[in-house]
């Protein structure tokens, strides 16, 4: 998800897994594998309309990446899925791969999801990376929770924008995901502001384009470490909002925070005058 900084963090979540023998915070830095979609800046300039049904029933689409190599299918820019074991590799991984529930945009219209990489594929973006294994550095089994906490945050951040997009239900009913940017070090505007009051900085942002049927949204997402890894392989605490770079966005922006300032107002009105009944029955 982005083109840096994630790659490290998941190394340290997988060896220090909750729920049964892993309780150490995650750590930031590095670089992430470029295979998954989330690590994609590029997309088709297409649009769907079609309501996606249950990825099961449909096909999976590979990760669009960047390259220089002459193999790159120009109308998705994907590579071939590299998915043999590497030179001196220490031990085999599997080769299966996961189908996203987030729908993308394709070229001819038909209904597709985000495919994750499997473990094997990722691995060989981490050593194209520049990352070299070492007998601490990580286990057979710490390949399979990288790809799950992976995995899961590419989820929840897709649920996150799901929340932003039902502001617009009866003009759009199925957005889809276009095309992803990782700025690890180009941090938003809120997150410098945070840093100032005394919050530590994301270690990682992206910033995702979504089709909402024709038009183009940005979505600034910033992951916060959030500790343990907890059950479902979630350990990022996730800020995601409309970028504010169109009238739209900001006015969704100040909507979203009107009810959240109203209904928390309301909820302490309430608490209060909860507390008053309590004490007069005594």
């Amino acid at each position: 998800m982005g083109n840096t900084a994630i790659t490290k963090v998941q190394l340290e979540a997988s060896k220090n897994m909750a729920p049964a023998d892993h309780g150490k915070r995650m750590a930031a830095g590095g670089s992430p594998p470029p295979e998954c979609p989330m690590h994609q800046k590029n997309a088709e300039n297409t649009s769907a309309s079609a309501v996606p049904p249950h990825p099961k029933m449909q096909s999976a689409s590979e990760c669009p990446v960047q390259h220089d190599n002459s193999d790159v299918n120009p109308l998705n820019m994907m590579p071939p899925a590299n998915q043999q074991p590497a030179k001196d590799q220490p031990f085999p991984l599997p080769t299966d791969r996961q189908t996203s529930t987030i729908p993308k945009v394709t070229e001819d219209g038909t209904v597709q999801f985000w495919q994750y990489p499997s473990q094997q594929m990722f691995w060989n973006a981490m050593l194209r990376k520049g990352w070299r294994w070492k007998t601490e550095d990580v286990t057979q089994k710490d390949m399979g929770d990288i790809i799950r906490i992976h995995n899961a945050n590419n989820e929840q951040a897709w649920q996150e924008v799901l929340k932003w997009e039902a502001l617009h239900a009866k003009e759009c009913g199925n957005p889809r995901l276009k095309s992803f940017g990782g700025k690890a070090k180009d941090f938003s505007p809120r997150a410098r502001f945070r840093s100032w009051l005394g919050y530590e900085l994301p270690f990682d942002r992206h910033d995702w384009i979504v089709d909402r049927c024709g038009k183009d949204v940005r979505y600034v997402i910033d992951y916060y470490d959030g500790g343990l890894v907890d059950k479902d392989y979630r350990f990022a605490l996730l800020d995601v909002r409309p970028a504010m770079d169109s009238v739209d966005n900001v006015w969704d922006r100040m909507r979203v925070a009107y009810m959240r300032w109203k209904y928390e107002l309301l909820g302490k009105y309430n608490d209060a005058g909860s507390s008053k009944v309590s004490a007069g029955s005594e």
